[in-house]
């Protein structure tokens, strides 16, 4: 990790400065009563070669114990306070992750696969949570017990010191060697389980299509094979892991042999004390602790840092729409008169010789009046919708509300005055009360219920078994498409918006419930702004404006009556659509 990505972590851990202080505060009382325990042992040992009384050994014990009891407090306390503190950061952080997912554009979850994303939340953020939880505490223990432990031993033999440090150089090259490759084989696996994660999320959001075509043993397949995959490169970073550990342990061990031998024979020729050998030994074995915490603290930093780089990459993403310098924030009213100024528009993963999508597209909506659109599939009905809220971002002044361009307005208050039924219909794995009330979450019970009305849900409420309350299942699972078409209708007609959108909203809907929707909508509406696109003529026809899209351009425009009476495109679909009728009664 670079240190500017390492700085980036700072603020979250600035939250918690007085906890983390109060920590480490905590972890060196630790420590001390650790480095007590050899010093005890050297006093027992060189008063028992002069003498030593039976209360003085009584004495020794009882500190022994009581420092023992001290350490186990303070190993606990320690434990509570950072462990607990790398989970409020993990909290912080994953709240800070979703606002700025909210904030990105669609054209960025195109390019973005969805298990990509969970992967992130899930993995990568509990590899950051274990570096700055475990891996800060025992880091930092590991570094104080050592200069600790190392001022001690120089104290007591300097000579002995160095030379239990000639494996040292080794172990330095041993970490080097090992972290940059543990590094990169953690940022594979962490690949791997995103595309994992994405085959997992496709497979159970079209499970239907996958039973419909009998395609579970192939799926199954491929599954086995991301799986495999995924197992044998944790299986690689755990053989590489797996020899870290052994080769410190090695290492340690050689260190103590080199103890033995020359300390074994300055206790023969008296050059050290029993005492003083006895205490070196214990230190020696404390020392083992920062050596076996390296490995263990190493693979947990790369990880940490392999996965907060994954996750920065999503929070450094500047949102591509977002209020701006040109944004005037005493706005707060929205009239609703929209209008199109030679719009050209193609979508940002076009490529620069792409086609328009949408071609010198002019076209007023005066506030309170309906304008709808019709035309084949691709023509740009549902783009040059998706402009209105800045789903999309247009070219600046090329759409205006209210005779402003869409940019001057707050991004909050903008899509606060805009109601929207998309093509593609979504609903939350919860009830029904809170599905349609998801852009008032305050409505009262009337308020819900009226807006149900208006959507045609009445009748379906009384035989739901929980009415409101009845949970609908992932994405809608229980509901039948005009169902869910009719939630989402319900959902946005409580906003009471200033400018209502239906993209094809009412395309899973019976003829007989369409017209009822309409009624109704046309009431509640008045003197409010409302768009729709639709391929029904019976949807569109009331509409105080008709335009007909056409490879992105205007070709008719009118109100139902002269676009027929002119014999166009309108007019033919419309007596296709009669004929169509016609022949499903016959």
């Amino acid at each position: 990790m670079s240190r500017r990505q390492l700085y980036s972590l700072f603020p979250y851990l600035a939250r918690y400065r007085g906890r983390i202080g109060l920590g480490l505060l905590i972890l060196l009382c630790n420590i001390t009563a650790s480095v007590s325990i050899p010093y005890i042992l050297k006093l027992v040992f060189d008063h028992l070669q002069k003498g030593m009384s039976a209360r003085r050994l009584w004495f020794y014990a009882g500190a022994f114990l009581g420092i023992i009891l001290a350490r186990a407090g303070f190993q606990y306390l320690q434990r509570l306070i950072l462990i607990t503190t790398s989970r409020y950061i993990e909290y912080d952080i994953r709240n800070d992750l979703l606002d700025r997912l909210v904030l990105l554009s669609r054209s960025w979850f195109q390019r973005m696969r969805t298990g990509e994303i969970m992967a992130r939340a899930t993995n990568d953020l509990s590899a950051v949570r274990n570096m700055l939880g475990p891996g800060l505490m025992y880091s930092a223990n590991a570094l104080v017990l050592f200069v600790f432990v190392l001022a001690i031993m120089l104290r007591l033999d300097r000579q002995l010191t160095l030379i239990a440090f000639v494996p040292a150089p080794f172990v330095i090259l041993a970490v080097q060697w090992f972290g940059k490759r543990i590094h990169e084989r953690f940022e594979r696996i962490q690949s791997m389980f995103a595309v994992l994660a994405t085959k997992v999320e496709e497979n159970l959001a079209g499970l239907r299509i996958i039973r419909a075509y009998a395609r579970e043993e192939t799926e199954m397949a491929a599954f086995d094979d991301l799986n495999r995959e995924y197992i044998r490169r944790n299986l690689r970073l755990v053989l590489l892991s797996g020899a870290f550990d052994p080769l410190l342990a090695s290492l340690l061990g050689l260190a103590m042999v080199l103890v033995l031998w020359f300390g074994g024979r300055a206790v023969i020729r008296h050059q050290i004390t029993l005492g003083d050998y006895v205490a070196f030994n214990a230190y020696m074995m404390l020392m083992s602790w920062p050596m076996i915490a390296m490995g263990w603290v190493i693979n947990l930093v790369q990880r940490g840092s392999a996965s907060w780089i994954r996750l920065r990459e999503i929070m450094t993403q500047a949102p591509e729409i977002a209020d701006g310098p040109g944004t005037d924030h005493r706005l707060t009213r929205v009239t609703g008169t929209l209008e199109f100024r030679h719009l050209n528009f193609r979508f940002p993963e076009d490529s620069s010789e792409a086609p328009w999508r949408l071609c010198d597209l002019s076209l007023q909506v005066p506030a309170g009046t309906s304008l709808a659109i019709v035309g084949p599939t691709g023509a740009g009905k549902s783009t040059l919708a998706a402009l209105v809220p800045r789903l999309y971002e247009a070219a600046p002044g090329s759409v205006r509300l209210d005779g402003r361009p869409l940019a001057e307005f707050p991004l909050a208050i903008l899509r606060q005055s805009i109601g929207l039924v998309p093509q593609e219909t979504f609903l939350f794995s919860d009830s029904l009360r809170n599905n349609i009330a998801f852009g008032r979450p305050d409505a009262s019970e009337a308020e819900i219920r009226a807006a149900a009305e208006v959507a045609g849900l009445a009748s379906d409420l009384e035989r739901f078994p929980a009415g409101l309350e009845t949970r609908i299942g992932e994405r809608g699972l229980t509901l039948s498409g005009g169902q869910k078409q009719r939630v989402a209708i319900a959902r946005a007609v409580l906003r009471q918006p200033r400018i209502l959108i239906l993209d094809d909203a009412l395309s899973s809907v019976d003829t007989i419930t369409e017209e009822h929707i309409l009624e109704r909508l046309r009431e509640i509406m008045r003197g409010r702004t409302t768009l729709f696109i639709s391929h029904r003529i019976s949807t569109i026809r009331h509409a105080d404006n008709i335009v007909v899209l056409d490879h992105g351009r205007i070709i008719e425009a009118g109100d139902h009556s002269s676009l027929i009476s002119r014999g166009g495109h309108y007019a033919g679909l419309y007596e296709k659509q009669l004929l169509e009728e016609e022949l499903q009664t016959v």
